[in-house]
This record gives structure tokens, C-alpha cells and sequence, in this order.
């Protein structure tokens, strides 16, 4: 994943926290150890942190290169009919567990025709 990096260069100056304008960049000393933190979530990518860094150290690029990042693969279930994604296995377990059965995997253009099917099918029996 793309997240704000140091090199070994870094030695502590703290010119990163300093001009850091979103603080997303802290300090916390322990003991003999000082630890310099980043948080993404506050972070505005700016790149004041990389431009100020007299050591160079701070690996902005990570953060600038325009790629997606896989975070999750998940089995698909396709359309009964056609053979479409429709969702996934996991949300197709949710579902049925809120419906309290399992629903048939069915895209919207083919759901209209197994709805007509269904009605049909108990209509004719009634």
C-alpha cells in the first residue's frame, strides 16, 4: 500500500512536523526511542514534508503514484440465466440471512422474467 515512508536518511530534525500544515505527522519519545508517526487519514498530500527534509528522506513518491492498491478479492456469483456478476458470495450469505433464505442470483435483466416465472407458477396453482 501507498503510505508516507522514511529512508534511513531520517534523522529525526522534525522539519516534516514542523511544516506539516494538516499535523499528520507526531513525535513520541519512549524512553531511548523516538518515534515519528503518520497518519493518512489527516494527511493532504501536499508534499511539504518531502520538500522541507533537508536529509531527504521522506519517500513522498509512494503517495503520488496513481495506482490502485488491492485490499480485498472476493468470490463472485453470477446470474443463473445469463452468467453476469451479480454480488458476492459473502454478500449473498448476508442477504439470505436478512431475508431469511437464500435469494436466487438473478441480474436486473433477468430478474423481471423470473419474477413473472414465480407469479405465474403460483397464480396457475391457486
Amino acid at each position: 500500500m501507498n503510505f508516507f515512508q522514511v529512508n534511513s536518511k531520517c534523522n529525526g530534525c522534525l522539519a516534516c512536523l514542523h511544516n506539516c500544515p494538516a499535523n499528520a505527522i507526531e513525535v513520541q519519545d519512549d524512553g531511548n526511542k523516538r518515534h515519528l508517526r503518520h497518519n493518512m487519514a489527516r494527511c493532504a498530500r501536499c508534499g511539504n514534508c518531502w520538500r522541507v527534509c533537508p536529509q531527504d528522506a521522506v519517500e513522498f513518491q509512494y503517495m503520488l503514484q496513481n495506482r490502485w492498491d488491492e485490499v480485498i478479492t472476493l468470490d463472485l456469483v453470477h446470474c443463473r440465466v445469463c452468467g453476469e456478476p451479480v454480488y458476492t458470495a459473502a454478500f449473498g450469505e448476508t442477504l439470505a440471512e436478512k431475508l431469511r433464505k437464500p435469494e436466487a442470483p438473478v441480474c436486473d435483466r433477468h430478474k423481471p422474467a423470473l419474477t413473472l416465472k414465480v407469479k405465474t407458477h403460483f397464480i396457475g396453482r391457486t
